[in-house]
């Protein structure tokens, strides 16, 4: 029984392989862009942790079995969107009218939508692309002042070549990076914010690893942008969005509460890899699976960093020090009582995530599938199957 994850209906505020360890990178420090501190919106209330009644047992219960859904009806407290495509990347823009999480999500086929618990998705954008390889809509990420703009940034894939678009509420979407190159393979990209004003931007090599280490291509890179596209202020080379190279086809970007630090997943030749993004060449990786299970989506918690998997169901644990050195080998969990695969996350806080499932895309889909859930990890690290 999986323990790390707790699927209860009560709920409380939200607070705010083989492998070699190889040495620990220097903190990023490419940005000299103060914090952004936006007003908070209303703070939605999680699945997963609860005070319990009189006579209750306490946090860590074996959860009560949760029936099977009906169509696109699902009765796991933690899902909040269903009956959604491939789901390529997610948000969280607040509380919904119930207190609870809502979020964007994207549909790699070029959908950006809204999901709140029972209720359908509301369509944000639909943006034509060509997900005929690896690509389509594959990125998302939100202004670091979404409760004031309502501005999205999403990846995609073109009939011509891959680009960044800007979504902006009752206008159509515009493109602010373009000129990404497009190949046969190594399309599909990734968005984060970075916690200080821009966008992160890692992309894929377009099926050419020469890109990948050529200083003047976008591809094959890990770039940061200002809101318009351009390269961001504080970037290790002035007036260029390059901030690391050696990229073949990313899967996840993530950033810690503080900012110090930056992860980005990828599908190499011979393995799947997590890297430390810092200024100049990738480098050695932080932790490497030579299974391929698919690295996607990662979240960077205080204690540990959370892996999904495009491949196999669930997702992997790294326990982490506070300077970001993994002190273990990964912990699956969720393989067997959780989502199927999961593909896109992003961290609400240090112990919760948002997540979108890809089980339409190889897995065992239910009738509710694809969804976008609340994952709550119960104390610090993770725990085993």
């Amino acid at each position: 029984m999986v323990r790390s994850v707790v699927l209860l209906t009560a709920a409380c505020l939200l607070a705010g392989g083989c492998a070699s360890f190889p040495d620990e990178p220097a903190p990023t420090s490419w940005s000299a862009q103060p914090q952004l501190t936006p007003q908070a919106g209303p703070r939605p209330e999680l699945p997963g942790e609860y005070r319990p009644s009189p006579g209750e047992q306490g946090r860590g219960q074996t959860p009560q079995s949760v029936p099977p859904p009906q169509g696109c009806k699902d009765f796991n407290p933690a899902v909040i969107g269903t009956c959604l495509s491939t789901v390529t990347g997610v948000a969280p823009i607040g509380a919904d009218a119930q207190g609870g999480v809502a979020a964007y999500a994207t549909e790699r086929g070029g959908r950006l939508v809204k999901v709140t618990k029972d209720v359908d998705p509301v369509v944000i954008a639909q943006i034509e692309v060509d997900a005929s390889t690896d690509g389509g809509l594959t990125g998302l990420a939100l202004s670091a002042t979404f409760p004031e703009d309502q501005l999205a940034y999403v990846y995609v894939t073109t009939a011509t070549d891959n680009r960044v678009l800007r979504i902006a509420p009752g206008d159509s979407p515009k493109p602010i990076l373009t000129g990404i190159p497009k190949g046969p393979s190594g399309n599909r990209g990734v968005l984060a914010s970075d916690r200080k004003g821009s966008i992160l931007v890692a992309t894929g090599d377009a099926g050419n690893p020469a890109l990948a280490a050529d200083p003047n291509s976008l591809a094959g890179k890990v770039l940061r942008i200002d809101g318009s596209g351009k390269p961001a202020q504080g970037n290790p080379t002035a007036g260029s969005a390059v901030v690391s190279s050696g990229l073949r086809l990313p899967g996840g970007l993530c950033v810690s509460a503080d900012a110090q630090k930056v992860w980005v997943t990828d599908w190499s030749a011979n393995h799947d890899a997590v890297y430390r993004v810092v200024p100049g060449k990738l480098g050695d990786a932080a932790w490497t699976w030579p299974d391929r299970p698919g690295v996607m989506g990662c979240a960077s918690y205080s204690d540990v960093l959370t892996v999904s998997t495009a491949k196999t169901p669930g997702m992997q644990n790294l326990p982490m020090n506070a300077a970001g050195a993994f002190t273990g080998k990964p912990e699956p969990f969720m393989q067997q009582d959780g989502f199927g695969r999961i593909g896109p996350m992003e961290m609400l806080n240090d112990t919760a995530s948002v997540v979108g499932t890809i089980n339409k895309a190889g897995g065992q889909p239910v009738s509710s599938d694809d969804r976008v859930a609340i994952i709550v990890r119960e104390g610090g690290g993770g725990s085993k199957d």
